[in-house]
């Protein structure tokens, strides 16, 4: 008897939990049937766990069938999702920038048959072709919008008319010759020496005496101008003052008035023994006209009479810085010696 209870123990044991087990499989109400169920679906509340962990069981524990055909399904309806998004951004894409860049007069692209060669159709009825013909210029038939010229040049005048379409006509001429030779000459040749000199002063001087000039005569040599060097009230003091006021060059350091006619002719100035000009500076020798018979004298030409007697300035003859003036015969102003520019 003691075995035997212990034996049918243990069968009713094995009878209930296979029964158990049974139920669970089969579908059946019980408690234990649906707590398996539970855990085989997930449910994480019923089980009482942590939703995490219920999370990560059913990631790493094997799916059924069903739940690998359900995955299946789903990671199928998301790519045809994707690539509908796709495809409908790359079509409004597309027909955007086909819109930016269909403009007035641009050519349109028709494949009216897929088999045969695509057709170019111009929007632009007055466009230009190759097989269109063109009128010639002078047509009668010409728009008139546009303006016509005629011109008519010749070997001695040049005509240009211009009619615009409001019936106006404009004519310019330019009377010319293209010809070289003897007609060409140049008529004033005086009005080179302008662009030899930098002194306006000299030029126009240049101008009034061309011809007389020293040849070879630089116009713009050194003068030594650095300034009034010279003691106030002197006669040299004057000569320079006075040559300045009249825009001509005077050498700083010319030295004594007797040796003035030197120093200024080995620097390039034009020295000669005949007046000419308002402004020459006249230089004494020692002793003559009663200048100092050590120091020599010097003085300006204010002018030049008809008789080539000249006016002169000078200082200190009557006293240091008193500006006096005299006057010399044609003969009396040929001994002296004139420093021009």
């Amino acid at each position: 008897m003691r075995h035997a209870a212990t034996k049918a123990h243990k069968g009713l044991g094995a009878k209930s939990l296979t029964n158990s087990l049974f139920a669970s499989r089969t579908g059946s109400h019980s408690a234990q049937g649906v707590r398996a169920k539970q855990a085989a679906a997930g449910d994480a509340q019923a089980l009482a766990i942590d939703e995490d962990l219920a999370a990560k069981l059913n990631e790493v524990a094997p799916l059924t069938r069903k739940a690998i055909r359900q995955t299946a399904k789903a990671a199928q309806r998301k790519h045809n999702i994707l690539t509908s998004v796709s495809l409908a951004t790359l079509v409004g894409t597309a027909a955007t920038s086909m819109a930016f860049m269909k403009g007035e007069g641009s050519t349109v692209l028709a494949a009216e048959d897929p088999t045969e060669t695509t057709q170019v159709h111009r929007i632009a009825d007055g466009s230009a072709s190759r097989s269109d013909t063109r009128e010639a210029l002078d047509s009668a038939t010409a728009s008139s919008e546009t303006a016509t010229a005629t011109s008519e040049v010749s070997s001695s005048s040049a005509k240009v008319n211009v009619t615009i379409d409001n019936g106006k006509t404009v004519s310019t001429t330019n009377a010319g010759k293209w010809g070289l030779g003897g007609d060409n000459s140049i008529a004033d040749s005086n009005a080179l020496s302008r662009a030899l000199a930098n002194n306006p002063k000299v030029a126009d001087l240049m101008d009034e005496h061309q011809g007389q000039l020293p040849q070879g005569f630089d116009a713009n040599h050194e003068t030594g101008d650095r300034g009034n060097a010279y003691p106030y009230g002197q006669c040299t003091w004057w000569a320079y003052e006075r040559r300045a006021q009249l825009g001509l060059n005077t050498g700083s350091h010319f030295g004594n008035a007797g040796s003035w006619a030197v120093s200024a002719g080995s620097m390039g100035y034009w020295v000669d023994n005949t007046p000419r000009n308002t402004g020459d500076a006249l230089v004494f020798s020692p002793g003559q006209e009663g200048a100092s018979g050590v120091y020599g004298h010097v003085a300006v030409v204010e002018k030049v009479n008809p008789d080539g007697s000249i006016e002169i300035s000078e200082s200190n003859v009557q006293g240091v810085g008193v500006i006096s003036h005299r006057t010399f015969t044609s003969a009396q102003a040929r001994n002296f010696q004139y420093i021009h520019f």
